[in-house]
């Protein structure tokens, strides 16, 4: 009830959201720009701490707030999955578990190198061994620990994810799907990436890029979204975090051998 009764919350949401859904859908070169994108950066700014317009509870009610809308919105994308369920089977199954390999896959081998390059160390493997949600960190919790290295970087991943997740997936979803390289179907399993914000963010652009199969989009986009989430788990505790943190030992011993051979 306490929340409930948070009237600044509820009001500045409300205006937030008219003021965005006014300025509506504008594009830039390529780049199509939403009213979700408008009021992600709009909330994030008038959250700041020296603007004092929110107060460290009031932000609590909202993330409180978005929990339960983000349910309602997975439950709503979970219904037009049921009538497509034996199309999306049939014409993308093989397609729906190898896209899988490149949610897990691709932040390790490219977002583990470019963390070192840039100076991490044990922070690398939490950081980029997945896209770093509420599992992800459950999952570094049991095995090393918040207060480890490894529990650093995967919390400041989250915390990255949670302020500009969102928003970047929006801005990378319309470029893609605008330079047409690749199916819709194939954007919509891509938005799926276990984050319901982030898939949210990405079905705008693409689905309104192809108004005339945006229920196909959004039925293959939350299927992968549920694989990524269901299944991620098991391939993130057996696979992505062992692979991570090997081949993050490999990378740092062939950088000693490196500055060895240059001391000598």
């Amino acid at each position: 009830m306490e929340i409930l009764k948070d009237y600044k919350v509820h009001l500045l949401a409300m205006i937030v959201v008219l003021f965005c859904e006014f300025i509506g859908k504008q594009s830039i070169w390529i780049i199509t720009l939403y009213p979700m994108l408008y009021a992600m950066i709009i909330g994030g700014i008038i959250s700041l701490p020296k603007f004092k317009i929110l107060n460290l509870k009031n932000m609590n009610h909202a993330s409180a707030i978005m929990m339960v809308t983000l349910m309602l919105l997975i439950a709503k994308l979970g219904l037009s999955v049921g009538p497509k369920i034996e199309m999306i089977l049939e014409d993308a199954k093989s397609a729906l578990i190898f896209q899988e390999l490149g949610h897990f896959a691709g932040t390790i081998l490219l977002g583990l190198p470019l963390a070192m390059m840039l100076g991490m160390k044990r922070e690398a493997v939490g950081a980029t061994y997945s896209v770093a949600r509420e599992p992800n960190i459950a999952i570094v919790a049991d095995k090393y620990g918040l207060d480890s290295a490894e529990g650093r970087g995967v919390m400041a991943m989250y915390i990255c994810g949670t302020l500009y997740g969102a928003i970047w997936m929006s801005i990378l979803a319309s470029v893609i799907a605008k330079l047409d390289i690749l199916h819709p179907y194939a954007l919509a399993m891509g938005a799926g990436v276990g984050s319901g914000s982030m898939m949210a963010a990405s079905l705008a652009p693409i689905s309104d890029l192809y108004p005339e199969i945006s229920e196909d989009i959004k039925a293959y986009a939350t299927t992968a979204n549920l694989m990524s989430s269901i299944v991620g788990i098991y391939i993130y505790t057996l696979f992505s975090l062992p692979f991570a943190s090997f081949l993050y030992n490999t990378f740092s011993r062939l950088r000693r051998n490196r500055h060895k051979e240059g001391a000598l």
